[in-house]
């Protein structure tokens, strides 16, 4: 398991974007919609782990309601996975509480699940898996 990405909540990214790219000296990748999830994201990618922006397209979105609760700011760790239905059912096994039991499309077709922050010292944290 590795560190995928950290998920940064953004009320705009078009104020936000600009400031991560002079942050870190590099281009964010193109704008990309996931309706699924209700957002617009795009990434910074690093060396050893990516920065996720993601913008709410939707007033009831989870991110639209986490920056109306906490404000902007870091929402969650994504973690990659090999296999992501092992590693939910193996998590499930252990008592780890899950939010998604089954795996969604998230960013960059990849295939993602998130685990219950109750069973994870409050923080959202991610699964993810590269699609071959």
């Amino acid at each position: 398991m590795k560190l995928e990405h950290l998920g940064i909540a953004v009320k705009s990214l078009s104020d936000s974007v600009p400031v991560f790219e002079k942050i870190f000296n590099k281009k964010a990748t193109d704008i990309e919609e996931v309706s699924e999830q209700k957002v617009r994201v795009c990434k910074i990618k690093l060396e050893n782990c990516d920065i996720e922006i993601l913008e709410p397209t939707d007033p009831e979105s989870p991110i639209a309601k986490f920056i109306e609760k906490r404000g902007e700011g870091i929402q969650h760790i994504s973690f990659e996975v090999p296999d992501i239905k092992q590693s939910l059912n193996e998590l499930k096994e252990g008592g780890v509480r899950l939010i998604n039991e089954e795996p969604r499309t998230g960013a960059e077709g990849m295939l993602i699940a998130f685990l219950h922050p109750k069973s994870t010292a409050g923080i959202l944290m991610e699964l993810a898996q590269h699609q071959k």
